[in-house]
């Protein structure tokens, strides 16, 4: 920052502690009849005590995400908008390559009917859609959470296995490799087909090309934002286009995204 750039930046400092002192002056004149108003200040990453959040450079993270306390996000992977990683009870873990779709929520719990206090271990190229939740649970590589589906303490959903949309997965529910399981509560419905096993794959690459436009986005200012949107007028990005077309899914394969 050069000196220009100081002075400007106590001018505009020394404004908004005076806006301040004005407002909490006003306050104390208007006595037990003034209003206050409450801010609070939205943080994608906070510490819980000792926990700490830790978020690979390569990663992404929504703006509007939470991840709380002792979370680990793998390099390539995305947290999207509106998600809660809440790991201040025990450990949450994201591997590489995964994408957890908007408003999902993955947590673990002090304590539970087993007694036991398990931490949430999400492996590599897992997709979990959106608004699903994942509570104390171990989803192991490339498997596949449908939308809206709940994952409970102490399951185990192994490599290559499925979770139908909205499918509820007791407590200690081991799946089984190559398994597709739904209903409430989950069962075995079939055989994962080798279309399914292979979107697995291709849909973690794909969002996190997808991620990465929306990286590159998030970093531009709003005068930015809208100066492009003025170059472009109604035109789509072509860019953005082209990643969202790579990201139809296979038919009959429950949607997650």
């Amino acid at each position: 920052m050069g000196t220009m750039g100081k002075a400007f930046y106590n001018v505009g400092f020394w404004i908004r502690e005076t806006g301040q002192a004005l407002d909490r002056l006003g306050c104390r004149l208007q006595g037990k009849n003034h209003f206050r108003e409450q801010l609070s200040r939205h943080r994608t990453l906070m510490n819980v005590f000792d926990k700490t959040p830790s978020v690979d450079k390569g990663a992404f993270v929504a703006p509007s995400a939470s991840i709380v306390g002792n979370v680990h996000v793998g390099r390539g992977s995305s947290i999207w908008y509106g998600c809660v990683l809440r790991g201040d009870a025990n450990s949450i873990t994201v591997g590489a390559g995964t994408n957890i779709q908007d408003n999902s929520l993955v947590h673990v719990a002090k304590s539970n009917l087993s007694g036991k206090v398990l931490p949430t271990v999400i492996g590599d190229n897992v997709t979990v859609g959106h608004s699903a939740v994942l509570h104390g649970c171990t989803v192991e590589d490339e498997s596949y959470i449908g939308t809206s589906a709940t994952v409970l303490d102490g399951a185990h959903v192994e490599k290559h296995a499925m979770v139908a949309s909205g499918a509820l997965v007791r407590q200690n529910t081991r799946i089984p490799s190559g398994e597709v399981w739904g209903g409430n509560p989950a069962r075995f419905l079939r055989k994962v087909t080798e279309e399914e096993r292979a979107f697995f794959s291709s849909s973690a690459v794909e969002y996190s090309k997808l991620a990465q436009v929306h990286a590159s986005e998030n970093t531009k200012n709003l005068d930015e934002t809208d100066f492009k949107k003025l170059l472009y007028k109604n035109a789509r990005d072509a860019e953005y286009d082209s990643v969202l077309n790579d990201l139809t899914l296979p038919e009959n394969l429950p949607k997650a995204a």
